[in-house]
C-alpha cells in the first residue's frame, strides 16, 4: 500500500516570525531558541532542529473535524524552514528516530484504529492500516509528548 506523509506548510507560519513577543503571547505562541539536538522537531521540515536556531512554538488546529476528535496540541516550526518534499513511501529520520503513535480516521474524521510503534515500524504500520478500505487518513504524533508530526494519506 503506498502512502505520503505530509507536513505542514511554511507559508501558514511565516507571518508569525514578524510577530513580537507579546503578539505571540496573545497568541498562545512563543520564540524559542533551540538548545539540544535531537529534540525539537520541526513540522515543517521535519528535520530535528539544530542548536542555536530559533523557532515558534505554538498551538495548533490538527484535527479541525467537528467530532469528538477535533484536536490540536502543541508543535514547532523553524525559523526559515522550507517545506519538506517527500517521496512516495518515504518515512524522514525525524520520525523514525522516535516512538510514534499513529491514529486512523475515516471520511467522517471518526478514529477507527491506532497504534504505538517504533519509528523504523512506522512504514509497515501505515502499509497495514490502509489496507483497511475505511480508513481515509492519518495522523502521526511524538508518542512521548503526544505532538502532532505530520498527516500522512494513502496514494494509488
Amino acid at each position: 500500500m503506498h502512502f505520503q506523509i505530509t507536513p505542514l506548510q511554511a507559508e501558514a507560519f511565516e507571518p508569525l516570525f514578524t510577530l513580537s513577543d507579546a503578539e505571540l503571547a496573545a497568541r498562545n505562541a512563543c520564540r524559542q531558541q533551540v538548545t539540544e539536538r535531537p529534540g525539537t522537531p520541526c513540522r515543517v521540515s521535519l528535520e530535528d532542529a539544530r542548536i542555536g536556531e530559533t523557532g515558534i512554538l505554538l498551538n495548533h488546529m490538527h484535527q479541525p473535524g467537528t467530532t469528538p476528535f477535533r484536536a490540536s496540541h502543541a508543535i514547532f516550526v523553524r525559523q526559515g524552514a522550507r517545506t519538506a518534499e517527500l517521496a512516495v513511501g518515504e518515512v524522514p529520520d525525524v520520525i523514525r528516530s522516535r516512538l510514534i503513535s499513529l491514529r486512523f480516521f475515516d471520511r467522517a474524521d471518526m478514529m477507527i484504529h491506532a497504534d504505538v510503534v517504533a519509528g523504523e515500524c512506522v512504514a509497515d504500520a501505515i502499509a497495514a492500516a490502509f489496507a483497511t478500505p475505511d480508513i481515509a487518513y492519518g495522523h502521526l504524533h511524538y508518542a512521548k509528548p503526544g505532538c502532532f508530526a505530520a498527516s500522512v494519506h494513502r496514494v494509488a
